[in-house]
């Protein structure tokens, strides 16, 4: 099967003395909404919500990408998901408030 768009999802586990910021259970919680939206938009079998390992960008975190698009979101909730799903994937329009600076 092939995607239309696939939806990657920061969720690294960092130790706690480190010094870079850990996007693990909010990355967790993002990537489930993704999932749930999906869902609730019949968009599932069009998109998918990957889990993903370091994107480098840790101080801006959450990051979420969007590919083919190579659009780069940054500080993402769990609240920006269906607004995400909305502008970005049904209505190809980025999220200017949310783009990597």
């Amino acid at each position: 099967m092939r995607y239309e768009n696939h939806i990657f999802i920061c969720i690294n586990e960092r130790l706690e003395k480190s010094t870079n910021k850990s996007c693990s259970l909010t990355g967790l919680a993002i990537r489930q909404k993704f999932v749930d939206e999906l869902k609730k938009n019949n968009l599932s079998f069009k998109v998918r919500a990957n889990k993903s390992g370091c994107l480098g960008l840790c101080s801006n975190g959450p990051i979420v990408v969007i590919y083919p698009q190579g659009i780069w979101y940054s500080k993402v909730t769990v609240d920006d998901v269906p607004i995400i799903i909305k502008e970005t994937i049904i209505k190809k329009q980025v999220i200017t408030r949310l783009l990597v600076n």
